[in-house]
């Protein structure tokens, strides 16, 4: 004999797993009014869904960063969706929110082990599976990232599309402020790296081979060649290492001059600059 499914029964198992009314209703009936038995064929019907998404671009979502309340670490993360539209959902705002408080509280070593903590009874990564049942596009986490230090502010640009952590050298008198300015000129300059000693050598390299190719083209002597070179890369670090930068905020001074204003030897220990798709 066939078990009674109420509107209510309905209603309830919606409320509970945000899935639409006619899979919840469906659920139900299989599951013979067994509200657990429902979910775990919801959760099933979930991760087909999922599977059969897996060749789907998921470019869209949000960028999350945060700093813990001491300020000695922060995390950023990157959720993934399909769509603008569900980017700019506000229960999947929350739902990308709750996973980066997990991350700051739990300051797993790597994606694979922030997937494997927990989040409201289940794995993150189950839950991820979940959530694409229910929205019907393929949900992920696709980046995560962490610094620690002496002060670290987190900063997010853009309705959550690009996120930046700043580690500083102190927690200094208007250390907050600086590292939200230095966080904003990151997200705009996107440097390669904190100072010339941080440019890995491959990059050196590509850089003074196209120098000297622009050197050669413009006919200029071969034993010029190796010191217009070197000024040219000077230049790129001028332009491309964040404390040689010129503060966007104020062009006299660079951003290692802006940080000495701020108090004498504070710098930068470590940045990470995650952007939405990149």
């Amino acid at each position: 004999m066939s078990v009674q499914i109420s509107a209510s029964d309905v209603n309830k198992l919606r409320q509970q797993t945000g899935a639409g009314m006619m899979d919840c209703k469906k659920a139900l009936v299989e599951a013979n009014g067994d509200f657990e038995a429902a979910v775990d064929y919801l959760r099933k019907k979930g991760a087909k869904v999922a599977a059969s998404r897996q060749d789907r671009d998921s470019n869209e979502g949000v960028i999350i960063a945060k700093a813990t309340a001491d300020g000695k670490a922060g995390i950023v993360v990157e959720v993934n969706c399909e769509t603008d539209f569900v980017a700019k959902n506000a229960d999947f705002v929350a739902f990308a929110d709750k996973i980066a408080d997990i991350a700051l509280n739990n300051k797993p070593a790597s994606l694979d082990e922030l997937k494997a903590l927990e989040i409201d009874g289940k794995k993150i990564a189950d839950a991820l599976i979940e959530q694409t049942g229910v929205i019907g596009e393929k949900i992920d986490v696709s980046k995560f990232e962490t610094i620690s230090g002496d002060k670290v502010v987190a900063y997010i640009h853009g309705n959550y599309r690009l996120g930046v952590l700043v580690g500083l050298s102190a927690d200094a008198a208007g250390a907050e402020e600086a590292g939200k300015d230095v966080a904003m000129q990151i997200a705009a300059m996107n440097p390669v790296a904190i100072d010339k000693d941080g440019v890995d050598s491959h990059t050196i390299e590509r850089e003074l081979e196209i120098a000297k190719e622009q050197i050669r083209a413009e006919g200029k002597p071969e034993e010029m060649v190796e010191k217009i070179a070197a000024g040219k890369l000077n230049k790129f670090y001028k332009e491309n290492t964040l404390l040689n930068q010129e503060f966007v905020k104020d062009s006299s001074k660079n951003i290692a001059q802006f940080l000495d204003s701020v108090e004498k030897g504070l710098t930068v220990t470590a940045f990470k600059r995650v952007q939405l798709g990149a």
